[in-house]
C-alpha cells in the first residue's frame, strides 16, 4: 500500500517527510530531489533532514516539530538561503505505525527570482537581513536568538562556520557561540581563552576601523604566524571577521569561515549589517543573566537562595547519593541587639566563609536569616562525616558558632524533603545541646 506522501511525487511543489524523533529523511518528492542534486530516494537513506535541507550539523533552531499534531497544519513563511527561495511552508504530523513523521509541503512564494550576479546579490542584502531578523526575534531567549541568526547567516553566506568571540576577564578570547555546516567539525570547545597575542593583529586593525578579510590563508603565513597556525589547524582557507562594539569599545568579533572567495565583500557587508543586532542580543543576554543572578543569589553572602536551591535539587540525577548539612548561626539575635546589625552581618559572612572553605566544590545556600544549607550530590557517607567534623573545627578557629545537622542517603533525590527535615531536626538538637552546655536559658 502506498504511503500518503507518495501521492505528491509529481507535484510541482517541494515535499519531504522526516522522522520527528531521529530527524532521518524518509521521503523527498521528485522536484525536491532534483533541487538538491539527488536522483533517487536511496541516495538520501540515513541522512538527516537538517543536513540535507539546511546544510546544518545539528537540528535547526527554527524547527517546528514541537508545534505539530496530526490533522492540523502549521503554515509559516521562510526564505531558504540554500535554495535561494521564499517559501510558504505547510507542516503537519503524520503517524506511520509507531513512527511520528513530519510532513512538509513548500510552495514557492510569488517573488522575483534573484539572479546569481554580484549586483543582484547585493540587492538581496536587505531581504536576507530582514528575514534573518524576523526569524531570530521569534526565539524565546537571547541565546536562542543568537543561535538562530548565526545559523541563518551561515546558510545565507554559504559559509562552513559562523561564530562569536568575546573578550574575557583574563584578556583572552572565548568562542562563545558557533554554527557549523553539515560535515564540518565544531571548534568551539577548542577555542576558549585564546592567548591575547593570537588575535592581537586583528584587534589592532579593528582599532583602525578595518575588518579582517582573508582570501587565501597562505597570504598571512609570514606576517601573522600565530593566527596562521590557529586557522590552519581548523582547515580555514578564507574568512571574514568584523568587530563587535559596546559603548564604542571593542568587546570581541564575529565572522564566517570559508565563504565563497568571490563573495568576501558581500559577506563583509552582510556581517556589518547584522553586527548591531548581534551586539544588541549580547546586551540583552547579559541583562537576563544579571537579573537571573540577582533573583537566585543572596545579596549579602552571594550564596544561592531558596529559588536556587529548588532549581539545584530539580537537576540532581536520580540514584545519586546526597549529603545534606543544615546549619544555623547561633547568637545572631544577641549580636544584632547588642552590637548592631553590621556586626550581625559580619557574623553571617564569617559563617558563610567557614562553609565555603570546608564544602568547596559543593552547593551552598542561604535559606533564611541565620540558616544555611550545604547540598553535596555524589558525596560518600564517610566524606560527609569528615567534612561535618572539619566544619566544627574551622568554626572554632574563626570565632563562628553554628548548630549543625548532617544526613546522608545513597539515593537522595526521591527523599529530599525527608532529608531536609531530618537534617533540620538534628540541627535543632545540636543547638539545644549548645545552649544547655553554655548555661543559656533560651526562654528568657
Amino acid at each position: 500500500m502506498k504511503k500518503i506522501w507518495e501521492f505528491f511525487e509529481n507535484m510541482n511543489e517541494f515535499v519531504y517527510v522526516s522522522d520527528m524523533d531521529s530527524y532521518e529523511l524518509i521521503y523527498m518528492n521528485r522536484k525536491l530531489l532534483e533541487a538538491f542534486g539527488f536522483h533517487s530516494l536511496e541516495e538520501i537513506a540515513g541522512k538527516k533532514c537538517y543536513e540535507v535541507l539546511q546544510n546544518s550539523s545539528e537540528p535547526c533552531t527554527i524547527c517546528t516539530n514541537h508545534e505539530l499534531a496530526p490533522g492540523r497544519f502549521k503554515e509559516w513563511g521562510y526564505y531558504n538561503p540554500i535554495l535561494g527561495k521564499h517559501l510558504v511552508l505547510k507542516d503537519t504530523m503524520v503517524e506511520d505505525g509507531s513512527r511520528r513523521c513530519r510532513f512538509e509541503l513548500a510552495l514557492d512564494a510569488e517573488v522575483p527570482e534573484w539572479q546569481s550576479s554580484m549586483l543582484h546579490s547585493y540587492q538581496k542584502l536587505e531581504v536576507l537581513a530582514n528575514e534573518g531578523l524576523r526569524i531570530a526575534l521569534q526565539a524565546a531567549t537571547p541565546d536562542e536568538t543568537i543561535g538562530v541568526i548565526l545559523e541563518y547567516l551561515g546558510k545565507a553566506l554559504n559559509a562552513e562556520r559562523t561564530y562569536i568571540f568575546e573578550k574575557n576577564k583574563f584578556g583572552g578570547d572565548d568562542n562563545s557561540y558557533e554554527w557549523v555546516a553539515s560535515g564540518v567539525t565544531p571548534e568551539k570547545d577548542n577555542l576558549q581563552n585564546l592567548p591575547p597575542e593570537i588575535c592581537e593583529n586583528w584587534y589592532q586593525r579593528f582599532g583602525e576601523n578595518k575588518n579582517i578579510m582573508i582570501e587565501n590563508l597562505e597570504d598571512i603565513r609570514e606576517e601573522d604566524p600565530l593566527q596562521y597556525e590557529n586557522l590552519k589547524r581548523q582547515n580555514i582557507h578564507s574568512l571574514v571577521v568584523v568587530p563587535l562594539y559596546k559603548d564604542k569599545k571593542i568587546i570581541g568579533f564575529y565572522g564566517a569561515d570559508n565563504p565563497p572567495v568571490e563573495f568576501l565583500d558581500y559577506t563583509s557587508d552582510m556581517l556589518q549589517i547584522m553586527g548591531h543586532f548581534i551586539t544588541s542580543s549580547l546586551k540583552r543576554r547579559n541583562l537576563v543573566k544579571m537579573l537571573q543572578h540577582m533573583s537566585y543569589t543572596d545579596q549579602l553572602t552571594k550564596l544561592g537562595n531558596r529559588y536556587a536551591m529548588d532549581e539545584y535539587v530539580e537537576n540532581i540525577q536520580d540514584g545519586e547519593s546526597i549529603g545534606v548539612v543544615f546549619c544555623d548561626v547561633t547568637g545572631l539575635k544577641r549580636t544584632n541587639d547588642t552590637e548592631g546589625h553590621k556586626a550581625g552581618d559580619q557574623l553571617i559572612i564569617r559563617a558563610c566563609e567557614s562553609l565555603r572553605r570546608v564544602f568547596k566544590g559543593y552547593e551552598l545556600f542561604r535559606i533564611g536569616g541565620d540558616e544555611f544549607l550545604a547540598l553535596c550530590a555524589g558525596i560518600e557517607e564517610e566524606e560527609l562525616r569528615q567534612r561535618a567534623e572539619a566544619l566544627k573545627k574551622d568554626m572554632r578557629e574563626n570565632s563562628v558558632t553554628m548548630a549543625v545537622g548532617a544526613v546522608w542517603q545513597k539515593d537522595g533525590k526521591k527523599n529530599i524533603d525527608k532529608l531536609l527535615s531530618e537534617s533540620e531536626k538534628l540541627m535543632y538538637q545540636d543547638k539545644s545541646a549548645y545552649y544547655k552546655a553554655a548555661g543559656i536559658d533560651r526562654r528568657r
